[in-house]
């Protein structure tokens, strides 16, 4: 399934792997009740959507993960920080954390406090300390490319928000996907409400929760860089891959390998 036509699927076979809800494994074999598997919860970053994990739910349906990739409101670290928390507090049982880009604040500040969360994964993502701002961390070392001038801004009634230009999307964003499969990512983005720039993130979760790290090399939005430093200072298990910012449509087999880890 070509990437395009993924992210029109939508969570398609995650009510497959209802029945595998259930691991089996040490515990049965020694008689103690076995340890009930994580729900996997995906969440999409800015100037994207939840259609953008498409090939990783694919992937781990078929390993008999439960997995749901709820909308992001985008509306400002706060905001959407309480609406994951409130959402996670509707999904019974274990739950394991995945965030790509922005969506990385997120399960950072959204997971503090939740005993059920046993692990985050940040997929090209931001990985912030409390008090940190997304713009300090994406130019805390060289290399970015998404500055204002790639920037639409586009007001609102209750706000601004920012576009990426086509004419900056795929260097930006998607370097190593087609210009056909890029211009479609760049159609159906999804905007941020320029107050998620200002907003400082809480204490963060990584602090206390494990932490598995997707590094994706040829990054134009958060420098390679920037992610290890987020990465080693979190003390997260670290996979590196050659790919751009979307690394979860370009290398969703690595991606989805890294997030089941993190599930075991």
């Amino acid at each position: 399934m070509s990437p395009p036509v993924a992210r029109r699927t939508f969570l398609a076979g995650a009510a497959a792997a209802t029945a595998a809800a259930t691991a089996v494994g040490p515990a049965a074999a020694t008689g103690q009740p076995p340890r009930p598997k994580p729900t996997i919860v995906l969440v999409h970053g800015a100037f994207a959507d939840a259609g953008g994990w498409s090939q990783v739910i694919s992937h781990l349906t078929r390993e008999g993960h439960l997995v749901i990739a709820p909308p992001n409101p985008l509306r400002g670290v706060h905001a959407d920080s309480a609406y994951l928390a409130a959402f996670l507090d509707t999904v019974p049982g274990p739950l394991v954390l995945v965030g790509h880009s922005y969506g990385g604040v997120l399960i950072t500040n959204a997971a503090h406090g939740n005993e059920r969360i046993r692990a985050l994964v940040y997929v090209a993502a931001f990985a912030p300390d409390a008090g940190e701002t997304v713009p300090e961390l994406q130019t805390k070392f060289t290399g970015t490319k998404l500055t204002e001038a790639a920037l639409d801004f586009r007001p609102y009634p209750q706000g601004v928000e920012g576009y990426v230009k086509r004419t900056a999307f795929r260097e930006v964003f998607a370097g190593d996907l087609s210009v056909q499969e890029a211009d479609l990512l760049w159609a159906t983005q999804r905007p941020g409400d320029t107050a998620t720039l200002s907003e400082a993130s809480g204490e963060p979760a990584w602090k206390t929760v494990p932490s598995y790290y997707l590094v994706a090399r040829e990054d134009n939005l958060i420098p390679a860089a920037a992610q290890r430093f987020m990465a080693q200072r979190a003390g997260a298990h670290t996979v590196e891959v050659r790919a751009s910012h979307v690394a979860m449509i370009s290398e969703p087999r690595t991606t989805a390998a890294l997030i089941g880890k993190a599930a075991r």
